[in-house]
């Protein structure tokens, strides 16, 4: 034999979606058992994101079962994602692959203290059955604000990638780097390290159905949520010591044949789910119902309770963070989560006056209010009515136009050049619907609480 064929499937951004976890668990072991039928080299990796706590399954066991569900496929290894490294507390994440039986690589996250935990390697060596040495490398976004307020420290990948990239060339025949970085940075890296052999990658939800080569560099992803599966096929000359053919594509799973055996395990977690989020923490002595177009009594709730609890000047939240009703009685940790399941955390910028006026005027517009918005930590439909705290508009009537013409700030009127704390959903400094909020000065964010955490408070505001 001169040429030795090596098969690899991977999954990433899976988001906890376990109505598609059945058919993955098909796919992917149904692909193992065929290669090794063969005598062929098979792994299988995650590239990030599979926990995600929109779902009750990860909320109830903090990612835990998600582990064990790969365990139970029999992964190889697998890289961080932004779900995993900074919507966890700090002693969760600590812990979360205690008991996993695959290798957890990410070269640029320790902790604070400038340690790792046990699980957690800067790289894996496999070797193949004829002796072939794959290097791999895990690297996850740095979304350093956030990390630091958990406790960990994470490093920008271009500070030591090249050194990292040259260390393992010299010791292995093929590099493959899984990586929750975003396709623009994969390119980057591509164009920067040709030496790399395959970036199977994530973060960005982007689907490459064929692959896609860059600097002689193969890049491949397979979406968000597991409706497809990544598959990569290397050749390996054994005589001339090089890859003599590499190829990837996305393979579609929607109507792939589920597993029955972890469909029923699924069922069993649900039901474990159900029951250890079923913990009364509040009653109601009236229903409470949703509308993400008009004020309600707990949207209102919320968003004071949000300016008190983070001590800004005033606070501004959307109405589609609620997704559902409340009924009167008792309302337990699951009913918080069913009505606001997002990984969201309550942030507080700096901007001037003449900054907030604009923020305040842009929050009422229509086009914003219907807008639904995708990704961000953002789980819901539209972003919804804009709720203010501490905030009155002054409008003004001219014709038959309504326009808001300042504001005052807790019976004050806003002084455009003074500086005000504005508290909000930390989604709203990323992306662009709100520049004066993501071009901030100052953001503080407010970690490991999420917005379902005030409500609980916010609940004990209302009569």
């Amino acid at each position: 034999m001169m040429q030795e064929q090596l098969y690899f499937y991977f999954t990433n951004d899976f988001h906890s979606n376990f109505q598609q976890w059945p058919r993955v668990a098909a796919y992917l072991k149904n692909e193992r058992a065929k290669w090794q039928s063969r005598n062929r080299d098979v792994y299988l990796f995650d590239i990030g994101d599979h926990i995600d706590r929109v779902a009750a399954i990860t909320e109830a066991t903090l990612g835990k079962a998600n582990v064990g569900l790969m365990n139970d496929i029999g992964y190889d290894a697998v890289t961080l994602g932004n779900n995993e490294g900074i919507t966890l507390p700090h002693e969760d994440l600590q812990h979360l692959y205690d008991h996993s039986k695959f290798t957890v690589i990410c070269s640029n996250l320790q902790t604070a203290t400038g340690t790792k935990p046990f699980w957690l390697l800067d790289r894996k060596t496999i070797r193949t059955r004829h002796g072939t040495k794959i290097g791999i490398i895990g690297l996850t976004a740095p979304f350093a604000a956030f990390y630091k307020k958990l406790g960990w420290e994470i490093s920008d990948p271009e500070r030591f990638l090249g050194d990292e990239i040259a260390s393992l060339k010299a010791e292995h025949d093929i590099l493959i780097l899984l990586s929750h970085l975003g396709l623009s940075e994969d390119e980057k890296i591509a164009q920067a390290w040709p030496e790399i052999d395959i970036i199977m990658g994530g973060h960005t939800h982007h689907l490459l159905k064929n692959g896609k080569y860059v600097n002689g560099v193969l890049l491949t992803a397979a979406g968000k949520g597991c409706h497809y599966a990544g598959a990569v096929h290397i050749e390996w000359d054994l005589i001339l010591n090089r890859v003599t053919e590499k190829s990837g594509h996305a393979e579609n799973l929607e109507t792939y044949p589920e597993d029955g055996q972890t469909a029923d395990s699924l069922k069993k977690l649900e039901k474990d789910a159900e029951r250890k989020l079923s913990v009364t923490v509040a009653e109601l002595n009236y229903d409470l119902k949703k509308d993400w177009f008009k004020k309600t009594p707990l949207m209102q709730a919320l968003t004071e309770t949000m300016e008190e609890w983070t001590g800004a000047d005033c606070a501004m939240l959307n109405s589609g963070v609620i997704l559902g009703d409340l009924t009167a009685g008792k309302v337990t940790r699951g009913d918080l989560h069913r009505i606001c399941p997002h990984p969201i955390n309550p942030c507080v910028v700096e901007v001037d006056g003449d900054e907030l006026l604009e923020i305040i005027r842009a929050g009422e517009t229509e086009e914003l209010t219907h807008y639904e918005l995708k990704g961000f930590g953002f789980r819901g439909k539209v972003i919804g009515k804009m709720v203010l705290s501490g905030i009155e508009p002054i409008r003004e009537e001219k014709a038959d136009l309504s326009f808001i013409k300042s504001a005052k700030i807790h019976g004050e009127e806003i002084d455009l050049k003074g500086n005000y704390k504005l508290a909000t959903a930390d989604s709203f400094t990323f992306g662009r619907l709100f520049p004066e909020i993501a071009k901030a000065r100052e953001k503080k964010y407010f970690l490991p609480e999420f917005l379902r955490d005030l409500l609980l408070l916010a609940l004990q505001r209302l009569p």
